[in-house]
């Protein structure tokens, strides 16, 4: 009797202590869905679901363990073993454990108690902004179809210069917005001169009186939007974004249809620097190729694409932007030496467009090329793939193509960026048959450069300053 009493003692005593150990939400799994989740897992955020409650978390156990063991959440497609990159989603292995063992004990809640505070979010923003612009009416969106890249004028009123540590553009439908941009276009600029505030403009039909988006007017990437992107800083060790006086932005709009009519009002909040920089943060293109070939039935296109800087920069963020077919990217920066280094590499998601942010800013001296190396599945393996039996070149839509890399890099104030930016390399080679591939890098002139396309990225021809020449085949 004395010995079964101890067993059963014993047992309970192991039991109690399995269960003190399973990890419970308020303790163990809400901080990692703080860190890691919420700013997209929250009301009215591009996520399915909200995930700041138990409530709300509860039901979703088994679907956040096999999101997580597979590694398809947090969406994060850099490999390791490159440059840092600070903004980092990869969960560690102690955190996958957490939410498996989580969902497998049966989600318990456990003490309220324990639970870190809630985070708090600034009226549905990522940051507190000092200045909200918004369209000033809005873009009706038709239930079916396909809606060409729309660019909205949108009246700044700004009446000194700026300078903007951080900026984020949200949707008013994200359901139909697939990514946007907005641009500074500065007094004087000639892209959109004549566009009347308000109205959208197309390139398909209004080219000529929409005119070229240069790098020598100024215009600068203000903010962007893609799925799981968040806000963005230009806070590098007090660097900034500059506004100058009376300028205007450009909000660019990629919509695609949700089966039911919508009606988008886009925005844009800024972030006031405190003092003007002696440093300036840029967005530019980047490498671009857009005298891109990728064969019909090709599983593994290749193609590459240069830019070389003109001026001493700094590199502290890359986005890369392809469309169905991308499998896979790499950022290689080129000393002017000749040492080629890989700074970012991973795999192409067209759904999750991420934006990746280096610790440190990587030195770019004057005559550093910036190579990107993309491939492209064409196959019928792909099956996002419109249709593997075209050859497919450089456009704006889904079923076309694009390779380039959006850089975000620093330089001195008093620099023109028009001097930083130069397309070389296999980006001036005429469109071929296939590529432009690595081997094109042994038959091109590896001093020729000439002025970089600053963002007119949805151009059907490859521009010697923005917008020309007109003698790239389509």
């Amino acid at each position: 009797m004395r010995t079964s009493l101890i067993a059963v003692m014993g047992s309970l005593v192991m039991a109690s202590a399995a269960v003190a150990d399973e990890p419970t939400f308020y303790k163990d799994v809400l901080p990692i869905l703080q860190a890691n989740c919420q700013t997209c897992h929250r009301p009215g955020e591009v996520a399915p679901m909200s995930l700041l409650t138990y409530e709300q978390s509860r039901p979703w156990a088994r679907a956040i363990k096999t999101a997580v063991v597979s590694k398809q959440m947090p969406p994060w497609f850099a490999d390791p073993g490159y440059a840092h990159l600070v903004n980092e989603r990869r969960l560690l292995e102690r955190e996958i454990n957490t939410l498996a063992a989580w969902a497998d004990a049966g989600a318990p809640a456990g003490d309220p108690a324990t639970a870190p505070p809630p985070l708090t979010f600034e009226n549905g923003w990522n940051l507190k902004p000092d200045i909200v612009i918004e369209m000033p009416k809005p873009f009706d969106v038709p239930a079916r179809g396909t809606v060409n890249y729309k660019y909205i004028v949108v009246k700044g009123a700004f009446k000194e210069d700026l300078w903007v540590s951080a900026a984020e553009m949200r949707p008013g439908d994200p359901a139909v917005l697939h990514h946007g941009k907005v641009w500074v276009r500065p007094p004087g600029s000639k892209w959109m001169e004549k566009a009347v505030p308000g109205e959208a403009y197309e390139r398909e039909s209004h080219a000529a009186l929409m005119g070229n988006n240069s790098v020598e007017d100024g215009n600068d990437i203000l903010g962007k939007f893609n799925p799981g992107l968040g806000a963005q800083s230009f806070d590098i060790g007090g660097s900034a974004k500059f506004i100058p006086k009376g300028s205007d932005l450009v909000f660019e709009l990629h919509y695609t249809t949700s089966g039911k009519p919508s009606a988008d009002i886009s925005k844009v909040g800024l972030v006031l620097a405190k003092e003007a920089p002696q440093t300036r943060y840029f967005f530019h293109a980047g490498p671009t190729a857009l005298n891109l070939a990728i064969p019909a039935g090709d599983g593994k296109a290749e193609v590459v694409s240069e830019l070389t800087l003109g001026e001493n920069a700094r590199l502290v963020y890359a986005q890369p932007h392809m469309h169905l077919r991308g499998k896979d990217f790499e950022l290689r920066v080129v000393s002017p030496a000749g040492q080629s280094t890989t700074v970012v590499k991973g795999a192409w998601n067209f759904e999750w467009q991420m934006g990746y942010q280096f610790a440190e800013p990587i030195a770019l001296p004057k005559g550093s090329k910036l190579q990107l190396v993309t491939h492209f599945d064409n196959s019928t393996a792909n099956r996002f793939n419109p249709d593997p039996t075209k050859k497919v070149v450089w456009g704006p839509q889904n079923w076309d193509e694009m390779s380039n890399c959006f850089i975000g890099v620093l330089f001195d104030r008093s620099v023109a960026p028009e001097k930083v930016f130069l397309r070389s390399g296999p980006s001036l080679l005429p469109r071929g048959e296939v590529g432009p591939t690595l081997e094109a890098l042994n038959r091109v002139d590896r001093n020729a450069t000439a002025p970089a396309t600053n963002g007119n990225v949805n151009a059907n021809v490859a521009p010697a300053s923005n917008g020309g020449p007109e003698n790239f085949d389509k």
